[in-house]
């Protein structure tokens, strides 16, 4: 049934900012955009990571229900380092929103809400590196 990620949705007030944003955090520039009929930038979405999955960031006026506060799902990236990532992350305006936490040998995880509100997880998964050696 489910065979994979394929784009995971972020919501923000200003994508044109958030594309800007996420930019710099990524290394790369947004592959696709597509702007509203007030030509605000309404969708951006970014490839990445060892299998290009793709991140896009929606004008929140589309958004299917108001969020006060970040919830929901916690969607995790593999990093190379925890530690690292999130001090990065954090000195660039991004809030702490779950500590760097071992969860067991070969996994970590952290979480920081960004500048838009959006929860983003950041991971080392000892998983993620056998599959793509192909051994997983």
């Amino acid at each position: 049934m489910l065979r994979g990620l394929t784009t995971v949705s972020f919501w923000a007030d200003d994508v044109e900012e958030a594309s800007r944003w996420y930019a710099e955090v990524l290394g790369v520039e947004a592959y696709f955009r597509r702007r509203g009929p007030d030509g605000r930038l309404a969708y951006a979405e970014f490839r990445l990571g060892d299998h290009r999955h793709e991140l896009g960031f929606i004008d929140r006026r589309h958004a299917p229900h108001p969020a006060a506060e970040p919830a929901g799902a916690v969607v995790y990236w593999h990093v190379d380092d925890v530690a690292a990532s999130l001090g990065r992350l954090l000195s660039m305006g991004a809030k702490l929103h779950g500590a760097v936490t071992e969860r067991g040998p070969g996994f970590v995880t952290a979480s920081v809400t960004d500048p838009f509100g959006n929860i983003l997880g950041i991971m080392y998964n000892a998983h993620y590196l056998e599959m793509l050696e192909g051994r997983g």
